[in-house]
């Protein structure tokens, strides 16, 4: 929904690094998004952590996108990145704790 927003709604009152953002912000959303259902139902020791990780880089990464594409301060941008290591840090979680997973299960 937020994509075909920036697409037909914004696409007129924002430049081409603007749309680059937002479009780049709802990609990561929707990806994490998904990964984060998954997650819900996986079995996995660390999956709230994984969980929590990409919930909150995703809202930390994805939101500064979006805010700066809307004309908020670029000065967000310095925060960006701690969302994207959080996201990093919750798939970096979720295969450690699969590949844990998988190492007990052969014993």
């Amino acid at each position: 929904m937020l994509g075909a927003f920036g697409a037909h709604a914004l696409r007129p009152t924002l430049g081409p690094q603007q749309l680059g953002w937002w479009q780049t912000a709802t990609q990561y959303q929707l990806a994490h998004a998904i990964a984060l259902l998954v997650i819900a139902v996986l079995p996995l020791r660390r999956a709230t952590l994984a969980g929590w990780c990409m919930a909150l880089g995703t809202i930390i990464f994805s939101g500064t996108l979006a805010l700066m594409a809307l004309g908020l301060p670029r000065g967000l941008g310095a925060i960006t990145p701690i969302g994207g290591v959080l996201l990093i840090a919750g798939w970096l979680v979720l295969g450690w704790s699969a590949l844990e997973r998988s190492g007990s299960a052969g014993r």
